[in-house]
């Protein structure tokens, strides 16, 4: 079993790191293979809606961050996307993958759990958590929970290290998320079958 850690954050091993290595720790406490890909300071392509996914079943943005994901996901059982607070939301950039990955290779993702982690100074980490656990919701992947929203506190590099709380919210979580695996692995019963896919809009 192997779960993947997605850092958006740009800094390497800043908080959003710091937060990400406590789950991992967890994690691999518990048996459980892990990988920390951080998208690190290069600007980020964003979907343009062209759906050439549809032709090539990959985006047609041919870039080393989207192409190195999408090698991690095949071997993962697991999710878990780290994120520091921008403006209330998430980091652009990693929302410009995300909405790339997410279209392009849904077939990736499905029924793998998966988590958000949030970190910030102080406010807009739960809509932030909110935000991120929206991209799971839409391909079945069920969402993995601690034992309080999975946010972190800390400005400067290093304050997270000072959220004894925040830290061990993500640890619980890394045993969580070690636990429904394991329990996935050795159960029975098939995924559910899916019925045909409904899509409508508002003007029809």
């Amino acid at each position: 079993m192997k779960v993947l850690l997605i850092n958006g954050s740009p800094r390497k091993e800043g908080n959003t790191h710091i937060a990400l290595t406590e789950v991992a720790n967890a994690l691999e406490n518990s048996g459980v293979k892990t990988q920390i890909i951080s998208i690190g300071t290069k600007a980020v392509q964003g979907c343009i809606a062209c759906n050439k996914c549809d032709e090539l079943g990959r985006c047609a943005f041919n870039d080393e961050l989207y192409n190195s994901v999408i090698e991690l996901l095949k071997d993962a059982d697991g999710v878990i996307i780290g994120s520091p607070v921008y403006y209330g939301g998430p980091n652009g950039s990693l929302c410009a993958l995300l909405d790339r990955v997410f279209y392009s290779s849904h077939e990736l993702l499905e029924y793998k759990p998966a988590a958000a982690v949030v970190v910030a100074r102080r406010g807009g980490t739960t809509a932030t958590f909110d935000r991120l656990n929206k991209y799971f919701g839409l391909y079945s992947m069920p969402i993995v929970s601690s034992q309080y929203w999975n946010n972190v506190h800390g400005l400067k590099k290093g304050d997270a290290l000072q959220d004894a709380e925040g830290l061990q919210i993500m640890r619980t979580l890394g045993r969580n998320m070690a636990w429904l695996l394991k329990n996935i692995e050795t159960g029975n019963h098939p995924v559910p079958e899916a019925e045909p896919r409904q899509v409508t809009h508002y003007i029809r």
